[in-house]
């Protein structure tokens, strides 16, 4: 079932602080906000943009490290310092011509559960909290920022029958 859901996937959208990164965020001195991104998440992120499926960041917060992030993977579609997540879907749908079941989410807390509960996949990280996890079709078996995002990309590609052509580019 899940499998068949992951194959129409032509979206995947992202929260970030807990499912890009682990959670954590570190300031320094002169107003510096440092974040950790892992650099597999981000290569899974490019093999899915390499095989069609755009990438989109919705946050409720905004980080020059996420702007950063994003233009290193050339991810564009950001919707940072979102209040209510589920509200945005049909601006994001309209922007990006998407039906509903060709989009997923993959979230990690409480105000990631109204888009969880409106998009075709919902994906919880393997941290995330047990209501969200509740709320989602599936939950990985990988934590946020730890690689949860690498296991998403894969899955998707798994399931789009396009995985073992990516596997032995490398092989």
């Amino acid at each position: 079932m899940i499998q068949s859901k992951l194959k129409q996937i032509k979206l995947l959208l992202l929260d970030v602080d807990g499912v890009l990164t682990d959670g954590r965020i570190t300031y320094a001195s002169g107003n510096v906000e440092a974040k950790s991104f892992n650099v597999k998440d981000g290569f899974g992120i490019r093999l899915l943009q390499s095989a069609g499926v755009q990438i989109g960041i919705v946050t409720g917060r905004t980080s020059e490290a996420l702007l950063r992030r994003c233009a290193d993977l050339g991810i564009t579609m950001i919707y940072d310092g979102v209040k209510d997540k589920g509200k945005l879907l049909p601006t994001i749908l309209s922007a990006s011509g998407f039906k509903i079941q060709e989009v997923a989410f993959v979230g990690d807390d409480l105000p990631d559960i109204p888009l969880l509960k409106k998009v075709g996949v919902s994906i919880a990280v393997a941290d995330a909290h047990d209501l969200v996890k509740k709320n989602a079709d599936m939950v990985t078996m990988q934590k946020g920022g730890q690689g949860a995002v690498r296991e998403i990309c894969e899955q998707i590609l798994e399931a789009k029958d396009l995985w073992a052509k990516i596997v032995t580019t490398w092989a």
